[in-house]
């Protein structure tokens, strides 16, 4: 054993738990890439609008937002149909918060805010009554879809450590579950 490696061993052993470093908790870091994957399966989506218009809107391009703990997402929307006279290409932006649904293992989003619905090439008139939509669309498209499932095998490790998710916290480099001691 070399000098400078026990002398490390016998300032652990002399340390008390007080001076000991704290251990860091397990997470898990869920990347932007995995969470833009799963909501790929999902999309494109349609949503009629009876009599007036058809409103398709194609895969949210996924944004970290750390600074509000939050994630935006921008899709673009294309909106057709009789009232409309040809076809209307306009962007849905929004954010949203993250929950865990222990159920299913899942992250998903909720707490949407709308941030704008823009048809550049449509008359104010009728932005107004898409503006009216919006809000059902963005839920319809994004409330508490799956961002990512975790496997079994995601949680062995925590599970006998006595640890279940707990955290959803937003940061440069995707989302970190935290995990906390299970109730008794």
């Amino acid at each position: 054993m070399s000098l400078a490696l026990a002398q490390r061993v016998l300032a652990q052993a002399t340390t008390s738990d007080t001076e000991a470093e704290p251990q860091a908790q397990p997470h898990l870091t869920v990347s932007l890439q995995q969470m833009q994957a799963a909501l790929a399966q999902r999309f494109p989506l349609r949503y009629p609008v009876p009599g007036l218009l058809n409103l398709d809107v194609q895969t949210p391009r996924l944004q970290l937002l750390p600074a509000q703990n939050r994630l935006a997402a921008a899709m673009d929307v294309q909106a057709a149909g009789a009232a409309l006279q040809r076809s209307h290409q306009g962007t849905l932006e929004l954010d949203f918060a993250l929950r865990y649904e222990a159920s299913d293992r899942s992250i998903r989003a909720h707490q949407l805010r709308l941030r704008r619905l823009q048809f550049p090439t449509l008359q104010p008139p009728v932005v107004a009554l898409l503006n009216g939509y919006a809000p059902a669309l963005a839920e319809q498209s994004l409330l508490e879809v799956v961002l990512h499932r975790l496997s079994p095998k995601d949680l062995a490790l925590p599970d006998t450590m006595g640890l279940q998710p707990g955290s959803l916290t937003v940061t440069d480099a995707g989302v970190v579950m935290g995990f906390v001691t299970k109730p008794l």
